[in-house]
């Protein structure tokens, strides 16, 4: 008895579904002018720069560095829409990770430091 009200419950879920499947809301389309285009993908890189100036070690190194946060904006603002895609542009392909060469000599001081120490045996002792 058991088995037969689960094996009804999922046809039932399974013919919902199915039913369900076939009523898709229609796609409207519709043309999108020049300008329209050129502005929506324009406010993308306006929004990432923002995105990445609201970021709070970015303001911190900002402030560090004596740059006012009043003046951030009021620069941001001023720049032209070639100049904020260039500026974008410039931050995408900025190294996430800093100079290689600098982490490939963090990593080799900790082992260094780690093989004195006796934790590890990375040159073998004979």
């Amino acid at each position: 008895m058991r088995m037969y009200r689960f094996r009804r419950a999922c046809v039932a879920v399974l013919s919902a579904s199915l039913i369900s499947l076939g009523m898709q809301a229609p796609a409207s389309a519709g043309i999108v002018g020049t300008a329209e285009a050129i502005a929506s993908q324009d406010g993308g890189a306006r929004a990432m720069l923002d995105a990445t100036l609201a970021r709070a070690d970015v303001r911190a190194e900002l402030e560090r560095l004596g740059v006012d946060p009043a003046a951030i904006e009021g620069r941001l603002d001023a720049l032209s829409e070639a100049e904020v895609a260039t500026l974008a542009g410039q931050i995408g392909e900025a190294p996430a990770g800093g100079d290689a060469l600098a982490v490939i000599g963090v990593v080799f001081v900790v082992l260094i430091i780690l093989e004195l120490v006796g934790v590890i045996d990375i040159f073998k002792k004979t």
